[in-house]
């Protein structure tokens, strides 16, 4: 299974939560709901879900289940477990 880019995701949730902000400030703004609109629609399909709510909710549950990719992932940098026997 494919699964969206993690930077991807945390910038759509962050853009969300802007035009969302905005269209609460001035819901008859037709440009900034349209904005809100697109950023939402755009993470319903990146994470696969019908309404706005529910790639949220998906977003941050994938958000905080990943797990960070160490630098050396044997150990040090030269590769080893930094044993040496």
């Amino acid at each position: 299974m494919l699964l969206p880019d993690r930077h991807l995701v945390a910038d759509l949730l962050s853009r969300y939560r802007a035009w969302e902000r905005l269209v609460l400030a001035d819901p008859l703004d037709a440009t900034t709901r349209g904005r809100f609109e697109d950023v939402a629609y755009t993470l319903c399909v990146l994470m696969g879900q019908r309404t706005a709510r529910e790639a949220i909710v998906k977003a941050e549950a994938y958000l905080r289940r990943i797990k960070p990719v160490p630098i050396f992932p044997g150990g040090t940098p030269g590769g080893g477990s930094g044993v040496r026997g």
